[in-house]
């Protein structure tokens, strides 16, 4: 007869290798890719990740909050490169599986209106064996949707040859990445434009279109302009500024906060709900805060982070429910009872008055912030990069809740901004062009 000892040591041998191979199972699962595809069922387009239905309810974020898109509802998240010289690509990736979001990965190429040759063959291989190490080094990752090839090439350019190298972008993109469908980001869209992606283009899976005050009319275009396939809104939002008045010194005016969420909401549903047919999806531009002509034009979050009315309107779109805090609401904002509209000009020295009127669903103790900027003279195109102005000094006579009394500062063209601050996170801004004399 064995001893106990021994029994309870078979019986500890037995025990553990029962225990090993439940081990395994319970270790983290290797990733795969998303399984990325289209149906196209009478006309009606449908986006698929893992064959499910995927409506891309998205935001363009460069450095922006990755964590807030999750929390405001939306799915995914657009780049314009693969690395944005502060995380790169699989950085940007890992943020947005953890957050639950979808990425629709853009590329750079090089852009005839910043020197690039087309008809320079030797440069246009060079930059696929570039963009080629890119996409293999990220096309495994969960988190990819969809690589945006370009962005706005078509933005001031001559050649058409630009077509030729997004095509075989595509080509080579479908031949290493089976699992991830291409596009291309258009600045507009015309009749050129659809024709020349129609014939030079036929490895692109979605057409993308980026329309600011003209969105509504996108649906109507599209047809129009005969793309009969699935297309996307990649960029969409403000007012742009070469589509709105300008002072007589040719400062464009700036909507202020509360006209810019109205129009957000306007031109969503017009441009983009409104078509459930060919329409997958739209980004929101921005889902951050840039210069470009101000500080506050196209983010719809400010520089120190607080969420715009905008914010607000993308919150109700993604989940048909406004958020329990609203952001404050603009009522009217002059200077000497003049708005933005009626040319404020001043004389240097002479004493001035800013007024604010806003109203706040949660009747929240307001804080004012006010700022002078000069008219900026680095002046970007298509989004290029500019420098913010530095901040004038305000010879503040009396300030009190959304009243400012000031003195005119030196000769020149400025701008006077205010922030409404709720302590909720949240703010309204405008700005009012003046020039001093």
């Amino acid at each position: 007869m064995k001893s106990f000892s021994t029994i309870i040591f078979c019986l500890f041998c037995l025990i553990s290798c029962a225990e090993a191979p439940q081990k395994a199972t319970t270790e983290t699962p290797i990733e795969k890719p998303a399984k990325v595809t289209l149906t196209n069922t009478e006309g009606k387009f449908q986006l698929l990740v893992n064959g499910e239905p995927f409506y891309i309810k998205g935001a363009g974020l460069e450095f922006g909050n990755i964590a807030a898109v999750a929390k405001h509802n939306g799915n995914s998240f657009r780049t314009w490169r693969t690395a944005n010289g502060k995380h790169s690509g699989k950085e940007i990736l890992d943020e947005a599986l953890k957050n639950g979001l979808m990425v629709t990965m853009g590329i750079e190429v090089e852009r005839e209106r910043h020197g690039f040759d087309y008809n320079d063959s030797v440069a246009v291989k060079k930059q696929l064996e570039r963009i080629k190490s890119e996409v293999i080094a990220l096309k495994d990752h969960p988190a990819l949707l969809i690589w945006g090839i370009g962005n706005e090439l078509n933005l001031r350019y001559t050649n058409p040859k630009v077509w030729d190298a997004v095509n075989d972008i595509s080509k080579m993109i479908h031949e290493v990445d089976p699992n991830h469908l291409t596009t291309t980001m258009l600045a507009g869209i015309s009749q050129n434009e659809v024709t020349l992606i129609k014939e030079k283009c036929p490895d692109i899976d979605i057409l993308s279109v980026q329309m600011y005050g003209d969105l509504p009319n996108l649906p109507k275009l599209i047809r129009e302009f005969g793309w009969a396939g699935p297309y996307m809104v990649t960029e969409w939002g403000a007012t742009g500024h070469w589509e709105v008045p300008a002072t007589t010194w040719k400062a464009p005016i700036e909507e202020n906060s509360t006209l810019k969420a109205a129009n957000y909401l306007k031109r969503y549903k017009g441009g983009i709900e409104a078509d459930s047919l060919q329409c997958i999806g739209s980004y929101v531009f921005l889902w951050g805060n840039k210069q470009e002509r101000t500080p506050t034009w196209y983010g719809i979050y400010l520089e120190d982070g607080k969420e715009t009315e905008s914010v607000d309107v993308m919150h109700f779109v993604w989940s048909a429910k406004w958020p329990e805090n609203r952001t404050p609401q603009i009522v009217s904002y002059t200077i000497n009872g003049k708005t933005a509209y009626e040319n404020v000009m001043m004389e240097t020295g002479k004493l001035y008055t800013a007024s604010l009127k806003i109203t706040d669903t949660e009747n929240d103790k307001i804080n004012y912030t006010w700022e002078i900027l000069p008219e900026s003279v680095d002046l970007g195109d298509g989004g290029d990069l500019e420098v913010r102005p530095k901040s004038v000094a305000i010879d503040i006579v009396n300030q009190k809740d959304g009243e400012l009394s000031f003195k005119a500062p030196a000769a020149g063209m400025y701008r006077l901004f205010v922030y409404a601050d709720d302590g909720h996170g949240h703010a309204a801004t405008a700005n009012i062009p003046f020039m001093v004399k």
